[in-house]
């Protein structure tokens, strides 16, 4: 699939098939990942499998639309609030790039916020130094939604002198 197609028709998934998606694919795709941009190459990003058990204790309402496989993506702070938030950002786009990549092979994420929670950070042992971009469900879709509209990019443009 081409790079723009792929970007265009990426889903959040919400339902997923139960079919188990191959480690080796997770690894590859997180692989890709690495290579997004971050400040003095401070690859701030750290990936958590997520166990049933740990699962089980966040305790997601839709249980993450039951997706085979779960993962929490850190950010490492930084030295100043500036690289902290640099590393956030880069962490955002190590995470796009997993998206798309897995997406790319058929493969879909949900992207939550459920890690924001002092409770769920520590269910999930976030070190107290790092901030908790995403949890994210991985699997086959059940279910792809259509794209929701978008406000054209020619109203977000600002030229300036």
């Amino acid at each position: 699939m081409d790079i723009l197609d792929v970007i265009k028709s990426r889903r959040n998934i919400k339902k997923f098939k139960s079919d188990a998606v191959q480690i080796d694919l997770i690894y590859k795709w997180l692989e890709a990942a690495k290579m997004a941009p971050n400040h003095r190459m401070t690859q701030p990003w750290e990936v958590y499998f997520i166990g049933s058990d740990t699962r089980a204790k966040l305790n997601h309402k839709t249980n993450f639309g039951n997706a085979p496989f779960l993962i929490a993506v850190v950010s490492k702070h930084g030295a100043s609030a500036v690289e902290k938030e640099e590393n956030a950002l880069a962490t955002a786009c190590f995470i796009q790039n997993f998206n798309l990549a897995a997406w790319a092979e058929g493969v879909g994420t949900f992207w939550s916020s459920i890690g924001i929670t002092a409770k769920n950070q520590e269910i999930l042992e976030v070190p107290k130094d790092y901030d908790l971009v995403g949890v994210l469900g991985i699997g086959y879709p059940e279910i792809i939604p259509e794209a929701k509209p978008r406000t054209s990019i020619m109203n977000k443009i600002k030229s300036l002198p």
